[in-house]
């Protein structure tokens, strides 16, 4: 088991992003919380195995449709 948080900046509040990063993290059978933090960032924690928690990554990277991602930091 590892836990992550990550911090996702870009256009990724009021896109969806939080909700897209649930259903992300339902299907990988992670366990966490995304939330809008006051500098307009995404902070997510994850908690689950190591290879669902990349794949996690790389998703958000992308993000949904409507984001436009500029950076995922690992914190």
């Amino acid at each position: 088991m590892k836990t992550v948080k990550l911090k996702i900046t870009g256009k990724v509040q009021g896109v969806f992003y939080r909700a897209n990063s649930r259903d992300q993290a339902n299907k990988l059978g992670l366990s966490g919380y995304a939330k809008n933090m006051n500098d307009g960032s995404v902070e997510v924690l994850l908690q689950g195995n190591k290879e669902n928690i990349e794949d996690f990554i790389e998703w958000a990277v992308i993000g949904p449709e409507m984001a436009e991602v500029k950076r995922v930091e690992i914190i």
